[in-house]
């Protein structure tokens, strides 16, 4: 049996816990470590079917949001 682990699922559980601790002070480091790993979680997570449509339902609500806001 061979198992395979998709990268976006691994970065999304390395996320999930990393930025569940809290109450602990976390160093400049240790913070942009956090931050480049949602970028390349970012970067993966976009092409499939399910990252395009997080942009279609954000797009939507921007669009609706800024028709609501002008007179």
């Amino acid at each position: 049996m061979i198992l395979t682990l998709d990268m976006a699922v691994l970065l999304a559980a390395i996320i999930y816990f990393r930025i569940g601790r809290k109450g602990q002070f976390q160093s400049k480091a240790n913070q942009w470590l956090t931050v480049s790993i949602v970028l390349v979680f970012g970067v993966l997570i976009a092409p499939t079917d399910f990252g395009q449509g997080i942009v279609k339902v954000l797009g939507d609500i921007v669009k609706n949001i800024s028709a609501s806001g002008s007179p």
